[in-house]
């Protein structure tokens, strides 16, 4: 009897210990609310344990009274393993840089640097959410070209990310399964960047389609990109205080999955596995840190940026001065071809009529034909004007004839006719002058030939 009553109450201890608390089973309602998530029975219990255990850590290192803050975002109902394989994505090469040329390393100014750095609001887009794709090293390439192209010209654009998932495979770069910012680099400068809209991301890998977008930055606008120092705090802060700067992390820390605020001065290691942008830097309660820039959604941390604790020696923190480097823009498109000059117009001729041809013999009678279409030749009568034969009207060919090039009936009928013309009038003459001394004879060979303009 005792026996038995003691393993009852052990098991009812065991249950107590192990029932899920009121407190965090009414923190997951209110997550599953404000996240609008929805499983099936077998899944919500797997994802509620989950929860537990993330908030569970949450509460113990808030109460550290840390630098910094976690809390509840959309990844607290996932697995450290799970978002691992969901949200990360660098791959990286042998070398430190790979297999791909830049276009030098940063060369540090003598300029004495700002205190602090904020590009915020004039090179940097909202922040973007790569989901469960793991594209990470695309939104920083496009948030490096979006900054570096705002500066140079004045435009901010939000630039695809889905561009480099489909298209930049033959760089190296593997789509969702990982890839590497400069070898994004490197696709963009042979190529048009497309812009966000007309190309918009999907998060899962797809066909290059990028001869249909919108360009947002043209073909060879990206002229090249620059490699920072590696370990070197003052060369990647004089870049930075140039333009935004991509940057390799290892973001496979708890901490980071739940960070909300603050300077994160947790130890998270120099393993690279997430490509983001480093927009500024500056100090918190006496705390220096970079401003990076997360591709998770405003939802994760500072409405979707991380302060990384700044100052640390080597790789520094999460290993953001391990790979740094930033695009080179030329800051203008292709020239437009300037326009055509209009072709020369060809010069109209002057053209002037033939001489009257001498009427040939014919054993056959002709009828009597007008003179060549649109042109009129006058005969200038002497004083004393001799009467004259009404001229026939020309026949159908001649009046259907081009205008500008008489046919060559046309011709031999007015050079008839005006012969004809002089016999009748000589004919009829009661005295007919010499050839000498007839006025209208002269009047007719002096009369000078009309012309044409066309």
């Amino acid at each position: 009897m005792a026996k038995t009553l003691k393993l009852a109450l052990s098991a009812l201890a065991f249950a107590q210990a192990h029932k899920p608390r009121a407190d965090v089973e009414q923190a997951f309602d209110q997550f599953l609310k404000d996240f609008d998530k929805s499983y099936d029975d077998v899944e919500k219990q797997a994802r509620f344990a989950a929860f537990a255990e993330n908030y569970e850590y949450i509460q113990r290192e808030n109460a550290k009274k840390l630098s910094y803050k976690l809390g509840l975002n959309e990844f607290s109902d996932m697995t450290l393993d799970e978002f691992k394989m969901g949200m990360l994505g660098m791959n990286m090469p042998e070398s430190v840089w790979g297999n791909v040329a830049s276009g030098g390393v940063h060369k540090v100014s003598n300029a004495s640097l700002p205190k602090s750095v904020d590009w915020r609001g004039k090179a940097v887009t909202p922040v973007k959410n790569q989901q469960q794709c793991g594209s990470c090293w695309a939104f920083s390439t496009t948030g490096a070209l979006e900054g570096a192209w705002a500066l140079a010209t004045g435009k901010l654009v939000s630039l695809s990310e889905q561009q480099l998932v489909d298209c930049s495979k033959k760089f190296g770069n593997q789509g969702c399964s990982g890839g590497l910012m400069d070898n994004g680099f490197k696709y963009e400068e042979q190529a048009p960047v497309c812009t966000e809209d007309s190309y918009p991301y999907t998060a899962k890998n797809g066909i290059c389609k990028a001869s249909g977008c919108t360009v947002g930055i043209p073909a060879h606008g990206v002229t090249s990109y620059v490699d920072v120092k590696a370990d070197d705090e003052q060369a990647l802060m004089d870049a930075v205080a140039k333009q935004p700067v991509s940057v390799a992390i290892e973001a496979d820390q708890m901490a980071f999955q739940m960070y909300k605020s603050g300077v994160l001065t947790k130890t998270c290691g120099t393993k690279l596995d997430h490509g983001v942008l480093v927009v500024g830097y500056g100090t918190e309660d006496g705390t220096d840190y970079w401003l990076v820039k997360n591709s998770w959604g405003a939802t994760w941390g500072e409405q979707g940026f991380v302060k990384l604790e700044r100052g640390k020696a080597g790789p520094g923190e999460c290993g953001i001065k391990s790979q740094a480097s930033y695009p080179v823009v030329s800051g203008s498109g292709p020239s437009p071809s300037p326009p055509s000059p209009p072709s020369p117009r060809r010069p109209r001729r002057l053209l002037r009529p033939r001489p009257p041809l001498p009427a040939r013999a014919t054993t056959r009678s002709r009828p009597a034909r007008a003179t060549r279409p649109r042109l009129r030749w006058r005969v200038l009568a002497a004083a004393s004007a001799r009467p004259s034969a009404t001229p026939a009207p020309a026949p159908a060919t001649c009046r259907q004839a081009p205008p500008r090039t008489p046919c060559a009936s046309c011709r031999t009928a007015a050079a008839a006719t005006s012969t004809a013309h002089l016999h009748a009038s000589w004919a009829a003459a009661p005295a007919v002058p010499s050839a000498s001394t007839s006025p209208a004879f002269w009047a007719f060979a002096s009369t000078p030939t009309p012309s044409l303009l066309l």
